[in-house]
């Protein structure tokens, strides 16, 4: 199976890529995967590009604003990520001791981001290419 750069739509590309494959809801951001492992780059490269292009070309499905979970293997350990958004200094017990159960909507449901910072170290601790890349 050959990789076909000048097909003429994305959507048409194959997303298999020598010994790597990248798979995604949306044909352009598998795209930006691809283009990590041509750029030399590994599987946390090509999954960074891809949650990244997401936000772009997905808004629905994953945001700027949201969370990040990892699991990844390195040939050597295993190692989690929890990058869920943390709760303002203020959020103490008392200030949530009015309600009778957690709240279900507005700002004392929000938390911080940490999709971003969840992104950075994974490239700094398990990427091949500068994040900026």
């Amino acid at each position: 199976m050959s990789f076909d750069w000048t097909a003429t739509y994305p959507s048409r590309r194959q997303p298999i890529f020598a010994r790597n494959a990248v798979a995604t809801s949306q044909p352009l951001a598998t795209q930006a995967g691809i283009a990590m492992l041509r750029a030399g780059g590994n599987a946390i490269d090509a999954a960074l590009a891809t949650a990244i292009a997401l936000t772009v070309v997905e808004p629905c499905s994953n945001g700027l604003g949201s969370d990040l979970f990892a699991i990844v293997w390195d040939g050597r350990e295993l190692a989690g990520l929890n990058a869920s958004g943390r709760a303002p200094a203020a959020w103490t017990p008392e200030r949530f001791a009015r309600y009778r159960e957690m709240p279900r909507t507005g700002w004392d449901t929000v938390t911080i981001p940490g999709a971003v910072s969840g992104w950075v170290a994974l490239s700094q601790r398990y990427g091949k290419l500068p994040f900026a890349d």
